[in-house]
């Protein structure tokens, strides 16, 4: 499985070893996510930027309608997606298989990165974790639901 990241408030007064961790993750603005394999040095960097981010566990739907409206080559540009646009083609669900398996490679032709919208009906509060009726920090599977009101 892997984790999606998504990033929730900017950088203004923030540490130095907190951008440089989220530089590292290639969350360069709020609303951009990424995805991760589920591993310790991963989850070291999540808890050190846990006031700035949200995160849980992506589901294979989620990742592959991200991965068909999001996806970026890194020439620019969106990603084709063939003739229907309603069913992503067979590369793209087996590069959204293989996201989902292995996080995103640096090697690849996607950027490392989906620009998202803000959430349909607003964030949360972005100064509280999850568990207490905020955005930030680990939210499991409901990670989906927000991704989704992102597209």
């Amino acid at each position: 499985m892997a984790w999606m990241i998504i990033r929730v408030r900017g950088t203004i007064h923030a540490k130095e070893d907190i951008r440089v961790t989220l530089r590292e993750l290639h969350l360069n603005r709020p609303n951009h996510a990424t995805v991760v394999p589920e591993s310790a040095d991963y989850k070291g960097m999540l808890y050190k930027v846990q006031g700035y981010v949200t995160w849980g566990e992506a589901e294979p739907d989620t990742l592959r309608m991200i991965v068909e409206k999001r996806a970026e080559s890194r020439k620019g540009g969106r990603v084709a997606t063939g003739g229907d646009a309603s069913k992503p083609t067979g590369e793209l669900a087996e590069l959204a298989d293989g996201i989902l398996a292995h996080g995103l490679p640096r090697q690849a032709s996607l950027k490392p990165l989906f620009r998202l919208k803000a959430p349909t009906g607003g964030w949360r509060s972005t100064k509280k974790p999850f568990s207490l009726g905020g955005a930030l920090g680990y939210r499991g599977r409901a990670i989906n639901t927000l991704a989704r009101r992102m597209l």
